[in-house]
């Protein structure tokens, strides 16, 4: 990837790519705005079902405990029918899941539909980024920055999308996006052809085999922690601001845009300059005190402090990604399944924990206690440099790898 510009016009250019390449990165698109979605009407769902705010929130943790489990899975499945198969597979549960959603009668309907989706997501995106180096034309920088380009473009568009849709009924984004999802599968099923399959077959313990190294280990348990505070805000923040879906879709757009800016463009400047781990480690430190300005300020400050924290998780997503995929001497797909598995169930935690906290003290703690998780993860860092220094310093900034998945990595 070294010396390669995914700009310039020849064969190997992001602009330039073939059909199969784009309608994956579509898709993903869409996969990715699936996260954020329901971000911008958690009020107006918890209204509409007549739910609690930890109850609404849910719908993050049973999405995201299932995306968890689901790693340990995801590999196996695509080793053995192969990529293009899991990607329908994975698209067609979405469409299914999404849809249900918007038919929910209650919160319990909701969340259980929202699993369906969760492991259907995680099937997609487990698996869109191997293919999408695949069918690539060219090197695979173009590739990868068009998969990562997706991912940030997902991550703004679902908060607007939601605003956009759930500004008439809470109901409509589910709809919306099952609709959107159906459309990439069609594209897909058009132009993406079946790729050649791994040389081994993954098993379904491979991944936890690969936690047995204490490199991969400590970036698991740090990105665990900082997961924590990462989906405190993206779950629990709409509470606190109250704001209309329209206000609320438009801060989560700006966070979002931010998240990609610096996980594509920054990060990986920073990082050639800095190195990784100290990059990760300030940068989990500035997230942490973004946090505690958010829980005690007023309105407008909460407002900015969402907002910039895009800037610090973009910069950290792309960090840890690269450590987990470079620490171990595991291959890069079932490292970073073993990564992930360890990583989601903080996200799953997060949701449900932020708005119990709130009830059990005030509306401060829980920025304080997400604020406390970052802290960690970055004395998690310290602790082992030593063991994880020279990987870094191995790594070059990239954002991924030609021949492995990485599962919702910014």
């Amino acid at each position: 990837m070294q010396g390669e510009d995914p700009f310039d016009q020849g064969a190997g250019s992001i602009l330039r790519q073939p059909k199969a390449v784009w309608a994956t990165a579509g898709a993903s698109v869409v996969a990715f705005m699936g996260i954020g979605l329901v971000d911008p009407i958690l009020p107006s769902i918890a209204k509409g079902l007549e739910a609690t705010p930890s109850q609404v929130s849910l719908l993050f943790t049973s999405y995201f405990l299932i995306t968890a489990v689901a790693m340990l899975v995801t590999g196996f499945v695509s080793s053995r029918i192969g990529g293009r198969k899991t990607l329908l597979t994975g698209l067609a549960l979405v469409v299914v899941f999404a849809a249900l959603s918007g038919t929910s009668s209650s919160v319990a309907e909701l969340v259980g539909f929202r699993a369906g989706w969760g492991l259907g997501n995680a099937l997609f995106v487990s698996t869109a980024l191997a293919v999408i180096v695949g069918a690539a034309a060219g090197g695979s920088a173009a590739a990868i920055l068009l998969y990562e380009s997706a991912l940030g473009l997902g991550m703004a568009c679902g908060p607007l999308l939601g605003a956009l849709l759930g500004d008439a009924s809470w109901r409509y984004p589910f709809f919306g996006t099952a609709a959107l999802m159906a459309i990439g599968f069609i594209c897909i099923t058009l132009f993406l052809k079946e790729q050649p399959g791994p040389a081994r077959k993954t098993s379904l313990l491979d991944p936890i085999k690969a936690l047995g190294h204490g490199g991969l280990a400590s970036v698991a348990t740090s990105a665990f922690f900082y997961n924590y505070a990462f989906f405190t805000i993206l779950a629990f923040t709409p509470f606190v601001l109250n704001m209309t879906p329209y206000k609320s879709g438009a801060v989560f757009f700006a966070w979002g845009l931010l998240l990609a800016v610096f996980s594509v463009l920054v990060a990986p400047r920073l990082q050639k300059r800095f190195g990784s781990l100290k990059v990760l480690g300030a940068s989990l430190v500035l997230l942490a005190a973004d946090l505690v300005i958010l829980g005690y300020g007023n309105h407008t400050a909460a407002i900015v402090c969402t907002i910039v924290s895009g800037a610090f998780i973009g910069m950290n997503n792309t960090v840890y990604t690269e450590l987990a995929l470079g620490v171990s001497d595991a291959p890069r797909p079932v490292a970073s399944a073993g990564y992930n598995f360890v990583r989601w169930f903080a996200a799953a935690a997060a949701p449900y924990l932020a708005p119990k906290i709130e009830e059990w003290s005030n509306i401060h703690i829980p920025f304080v206690v997400a604020a406390v998780a970052a802290v960690v993860g970055a004395v998690v860092v310290w602790l082992r440099r030593t063991a994880l220094s020279h990987e870094a310093e191995e790594l070059e900034p990239k954002h991924a790898t030609e021949d492995g998945v990485t599962v919702f990595t910014n």
